[in-house]
Formats: structure tokens, sequence, C-alpha cells
């Protein structure tokens, strides 16, 4: 049987408002910052609706939908391939300006018998507010 198309996004006012909060580039909100800033615009939207609208947005290619490490899931606005950084300490995730490695998932195609759909590739390290914070503790400790 083949598969259904996709029906059509139906864009409502709380969607759209969501996505207006997404715009702007290099954010990389939980749901519950999302809530409180479309909250300003849509005061009697409910979290629910929140979470099922970024849920939606994500499956529709709109958002992306990032789980990296531990903590709340975050929704990144930015859909063009690209790469994260996330602290280790205070879980700050940043985009990486940096080329995407395009033949990446040809070279793992040819290493395993699972159809590849896609990768996020993820940096780990501490940022330069973390790293400050731990100088000034081993200072204190000395």
């Amino acid at each position: 049987m083949p598969d259904k198309p996709a029906p059509a996004l139906r864009m409502t006012r709380q969607r759209r408002a969501i996505l207006e909060v997404m715009q702007k580039p290099g954010q990389h909100l939980t749901a519950d910052v999302v809530y409180e800033r479309v909250r300003r615009r849509i005061p009697n939207i409910s979290l629910g609706t929140v979470y099922r609208s970024l849920e939606i947005l994500s499956r529709a290619g709109l958002i992306r939908s990032l789980c990296l490490g531990r903590g709340p899931r975050q929704y990144d606005g930015g859909i063009h391939k690209h790469y994260h950084i996330r602290c280790l300490a205070c879980g700050r995730i940043e985009d990486i300006a940096a080329e995407v490695f395009p033949n990446l998932d040809a070279a793992v195609r040819g290493k395993t018998d699972f159809e590849i759909l896609g990768h996020e590739l993820q940096f780990e390290g501490l940022c330069a507010d973390c790293r400050k914070s731990v100088k000034r503790s081993r200072k204190r400790a000395r």
C-alpha cells in the first residue's frame, strides 16, 4: 500500500506565533521558554498547545527538535544543516559555523545495514563563562 502524502499543515495563529519566536538565529529554546514568549502575545495559550505545536512544526520540517545530552528537549529555528556544541557544565547549546560533512552519511552507509536517513553531530566542551568559573574555583581552593 503506498504511503499517503502528508496533509498540508494548517498554520494556526498559535503556530505562527511560535514560528516567529523561533526565527531569531542561533536560539535553542525549551518549550517552557517558547511558552513564556508566546504568552506575551497570546495570553490564553496553554503549555500543552505549545508542546504539541513544537512537535508538529518539527515533524513538518519548519523547526528542529534537539535532544542533546541531559536536560529538556530544545528547539532550533535554524533548519539548515549545521552542527551544535554543548557546554557540559551549564548545558548551553550553540550553533557551530563549520562546514557540514556532506559525505558522512555515505561513509556510514557502507559500514552498516541501516538505511541512513540523516545525522546529528554534537560537540561537547566548556563554554568561556564556565571555564572562567572553574579557574576562579581552583584559585579559591588554593
